[in-house]
């Protein structure tokens, strides 16, 4: 394997090295499914703050997570919680409320034509989306003017560019070619809209193993690969293994905690999972292997 091959494999402590102070981070995914855990503990862990951090257009508890841990100044993401085990994120929830964080107003259609005009350097696109409603008024980004042709109103939405979006997808080749099982979510827009693209996966394959099913190629020529096994948990990996509810629910009683007053419990959290474990690799040790292979996908 020649060493331009090689390249774009990294571990995961050069690959957080990237995510600095005041950065726009965006992470992929989608709800219970696909976070780049692996760098977001990492991230944590290197005391990363004042982030932007745009979510999946259903972002899960990673987010939530971030903001517990006092890394994010300014959040957008149409959606933050864990369904039926926490539909809104505890420290989301309550750092909107109280004012210690920027929420970035946005339905679906906006968040997507936020990264949509990024991907293709535009100073804005229009949209339908948003009309009719109060997002006009509360997010003094979007602007309504006429269509100059028809003269029917629409929304303007700026790009949203983030300087570093964090990926978690099924396999990758040494070149940057990734794969996912299932649809990728909206991780593709992601990817576009980025100035970096970082994607850890479950494995790293031959390049030969990527051309035998071009199709399922959705990413191609991503500027860093970490290979992390299990680099999702506690959110599942399509294909590989299922979300860990009972670590989920451990987390949401710590957040809970948190925001009602008492944080010893989640300070407990995030030196069990984040701060003690020194790597990715401690991290699945502390969880527990038994663990780790109960939540494999049948």
């Amino acid at each position: 394997m020649s060493a331009e091959r090689r390249a774009r494999i990294v571990d995961e402590v050069e690959a957080a090295a990237q995510v600095k102070d005041g950065m726009c981070v965006s992470i992929g995914g989608h709800i219970m499914s696909s976070h780049a855990m692996a760098l977001i503990r990492r991230i944590i862990r290197q005391g990363t703050r004042n982030l932007t951090v745009v979510g999946a257009a259903s972002a899960g508890l990673e987010v939530d997570l971030l903001i517990g841990a006092g890394c994010v100044r300014k959040v957008v993401a149409p959606y933050v919680g864990a369904e039926a085990l926490a539909p809104i994120g505890p420290f989301y929830k309550a750092a909107a409320e109280r004012g210690e964080i920027e929420i970035w107003e946005c339905d679906e259609g906006i968040y997507y034509t936020a990264l949509r005009a990024a991907a293709l350097k535009l100073p804005f696109l229009p949209t339908l989306a948003g009309l009719g409603t109060s997002l006009p008024e509360v997010n003094p980004d979007l602007r309504l003017f006429d269509d100059p042709i028809t003269g029917r109103p629409l929304v303007a939405v700026p790009p949203l560019r983030p300087d570093v979006a964090l990926i978690h997808a099924a396999h990758a080749d040494p070149y940057g070619n990734v794969q996912f099982v299932g649809s990728g979510m909206g991780d593709r827009a992601h990817h576009r809209a980025a100035a970096t693209t970082i994607v850890t996966v479950e494995r790293v394959v031959p390049n030969e193993e990527i051309r035998r099913n071009p199709i399922a190629t959705a990413l191609w020529n991503v500027d860093m690969v970490v290979r992390a096994p299990y680099g999702s948990h506690p959110f599942q990996s399509p294909g590989f293994y299922l979300h860990d509810e009972a670590h989920l629910d451990e987390y949401l009683a710590a957040a809970r905690a948190a925001v009602a007053g008492d944080r010893r419990l989640f300070d407990a959290y995030l030196e069990r999972y984040i701060f003690g474990p020194g790597s990715h690799a401690e991290y699945l040790q502390t969880v527990g292997f038994p663990r780790i292979l109960s939540l494999h996908e049948v």
